[in-house]
């Protein structure tokens, strides 16, 4: 049984057809039909019910997947282990936040992909939380105060964060001076999130509002220096801006609690040597890097 043909029917059960597969795997879908075709002729069963609408698993095939998923893991440890000087190789798709992905964690995949010239590295950005088992990725790096899931996840270092506003937007409407006057301004937000702030020893979460909302931490920053109004942001973001005056901290008597920059992935009882070696040049970066310190 070839190990290839297992991985992409893992792949398109995971995808859920054969074209979403395809442009996950950097193949032609002619390529994936035939080794689907060559597996389940070995088999000798149907694994997928082909439609327009793309691919369901059928009974044997869902029996199947998590058999074809573990023994693909398997291999491709297998493989690690004996490649010379501990060299990776395969397809590594990883998600990263658009916000500080590209700028502060890209030079660790740059530096990944320097010393294992045999891994094919695929990042997407993007700010939103991608579902890593449905979309395909060995793992994402998530920003912020993690909520509860089944994923397994790994600090990798601290983010801390201010809340800040512009002097105009202060000379206009004030500053809030406690949690508690949060609510009475105008929120910059991703959503309808929480924000959290020390009082007292305690952390304690209040519900901003606003009418500006962006899913983007840098249209935040620009709405911010232009004075629509307060914003949580990450320090690494906004160094610059504060030096220049552009944005003021405010209510520093009750600093939000430091958040922190995580390597998230899939449930499984040990994480694939390239996941490890992501979250070792991630944790190191952050040791060295004099952005990710608090103001």
């Amino acid at each position: 049984m070839d190990i290839e043909d297992l991985q992409t029917f893992v792949e398109v059960a995971d995808a859920g057809g054969v074209s979403a597969a395809a442009r996950r795997m950097g193949l032609s879908k002619s390529i994936v039909s035939r080794r689907l075709h060559r597996l389940e002729a070995e088999l000798g069963v149907q694994l997928l019910a082909r439609s327009t609408r793309g691919a369901a698993l059928t009974e044997a095939g869902a029996a199947f997947r998590d058999h074809a998923a573990r023994a693909s893991a398997e291999i491709d440890t297998a493989r690690e282990a004996i490649q010379p000087s501990g060299a990776l190789r395969g397809r590594f798709r990883v998600a990263m936040p658009l916000t500080l992905g590209p700028t502060h964690f890209a030079p660790s995949l740059a530096k990944m992909a320097q010393t294992h010239p045999q891994l094919q590295i695929h990042t997407a950005y993007s700010d939103r939380f991608v579902d890593l088992i449905a979309e395909g990725f060995d793992c994402a790096v998530r920003v912020g105060y993690l909520p509860d899931s089944a994923l397994v996840a790994k600090r990798v270092g601290p983010i801390f964060g201010s809340l800040l506003a512009s002097p105009e937007y202060i000379a206009a409407h004030g500053a809030p001076e406690v949690p508690a006057d949060v609510p009475g301004h105008q929120a910059l937000m991703h959503g309808t999130e929480g924000w959290q702030f020390m009082e007292g020893g305690q952390s304690v979460t209040v519900q901003p509002q606003g009418r500006f909302k962006a899913d983007n931490g840098n249209a935040l920053l620009t709405a911010a220096v232009a004075g629509l109004g307060i914003a949580w942001l990450p320090d690494c973001l906004t160094h610059a801006h504060v030096a220049s005056g552009a944005l003021v901290r405010i209510m520093t008597d009750h600093p939000p609690p430091a958040a922190g920059a995580y390597v998230v992935r899939p449930p499984g009882q040990h994480p694939a040597r390239k996941v490890r070696i992501l979250t070792e040049l991630l944790t190191e970066h952050f040791r060295q890097s004099p952005e990710f310190a608090a103001l």
